[in-house]
């Protein structure tokens, strides 16, 4: 299986939770859902173009307003730093949320507040840096309650790969423990299922 050099975004989409898009990247736009835009995470709302910047640095976030941004009903006119549990507010009624649940990773989550989406469609906005931890706990990044143990997933230079506590099937193959992922593969556990799509 070759593996791209880099891929700094893709669908993941976890079996009886829901679908996800992850950035990889330390900086990300946001912007309008428009034919041939070069955002990161273009949403299906009154925004501009390129409406705000998020990026991380030293394991903080921080938000840069191009356009009407607030955090927790506040109005910014500059950078702010972004923290666990805070409202953005992108425009009129674009309502994200962000969190940052676990103490071990600097990965962070936006959360629709709003009835809006990204393109592709996507029930959350992964901003993935050195790891993603899914399973049942409430401090993980993607919360699966039916799940027995938690799994990671974990960036090593240009490549991802998963870990778990059991052997795990990645592509028709079974792995011990631990597996190297392609930008489409799909992964398999004796209660997970989950799988990736390039975009």
């Amino acid at each position: 299986m070759i593996v791209q050099k880099s891929h700094p975004r893709f669908l993941l989409w976890v079996d009886a939770v829901g679908g996800f898009l992850v950035c990889t990247n330390d900086q990300i736009a946001i912007g309008q859902a428009v034919p041939g835009t070069t955002v990161d995470v273009p949403v299906f709302g009154d925004l501009s173009r390129h409406h705000a910047k998020i990026w991380r640095e030293d394991g903080e976030y921080v938000i840069e307003p191009h356009e009407r941004v607030s955090l927790n009903r506040k109005r910014i006119s500059k950078r702010a730093l972004l923290t666990d549990g805070v409202e953005i507010l992108l425009g009129s009624n674009v309502k994200l949320q962000f969190r940052k649940p676990h103490a071990l990773s600097a990965t962070a989550r936006l959360d629709f507040q709003s009835n809006h989406r990204t393109q592709p469609s996507a029930d959350g906005i992964l901003l993935m840096a050195e790891s993603c931890i899914l399973g049942p706990s409430k401090g993980n990044h993607i919360i699966c309650r039916d799940w027995a143990e938690d799994i990671v997933l974990y960036r090593h230079a240009d490549d991802l790969y998963c870990q778990a506590s059991e052997s795990i099937e990645i592509d028709d193959r079974v792995h011990d423990r631990r597996g190297k992922l392609g930008w489409d593969s799909r992964v398999s556990g004796s209660d997970f299922a989950l799988g990736l799509e390039p975009i």
